[in-house]
């Protein structure tokens, strides 16, 4: 098995802070518009549970891959070994997938709020988004 480089993982904690701050900044937008919003059904409540967790993973992701960035960046100060990236990783890595998941659930969810038929079409487009994201992470 090929060992991984600190410049590889320096540049993909990079990468993944960007899409996690975007991704972030998007379901906090969800949230903020439906605190203002005045409907209280349980699609709503649902669809903020799922945006506030989506919101969450990805902070959690964005203070992880910070970690592994600053620990793979020439000049750190602390010394460390190679295992120390591990938990970084899992966690960013994890996260960064439960982040996901939560936004497509958000997606899925979003269109029942108008209609039956778009409620379908978006839950269509929400499992075909999660299976082709499996996918392209394997």
């Amino acid at each position: 098995m090929t060992e991984i480089t600190f410049q590889y993982w320096n540049r993909l904690a990079d990468q993944i802070i960007l899409i996690s701050s975007l991704l972030s900044g998007f379901s906090i937008a969800v949230i903020a518009n439906l605190l203002v919003s005045e409907l209280n059904t349980k699609l709503i409540k649902s669809i903020m549970v799922f945006s506030t967790l989506a919101a969450s993973f990805f902070l959690i992701t964005i203070f992880a891959m910070t970690k592994l960035l600053l620990m793979t960046t020439n000049g750190y100060p602390i010394k460390f070994e190679e295992s120390d990236l591990l938990i970084p990783r899992i966690i960013g890595s994890l996260f960064f997938f439960f982040g996901i998941t939560s936004l497509i659930s958000v997606i899925s969810l979003a269109g029942w709020t108008k209609s039956k038929k778009m409620g379908i079409i978006t839950t269509t487009i929400g499992i075909l988004t999660f299976i082709l994201s499996l996918f392209m992470t394997s």
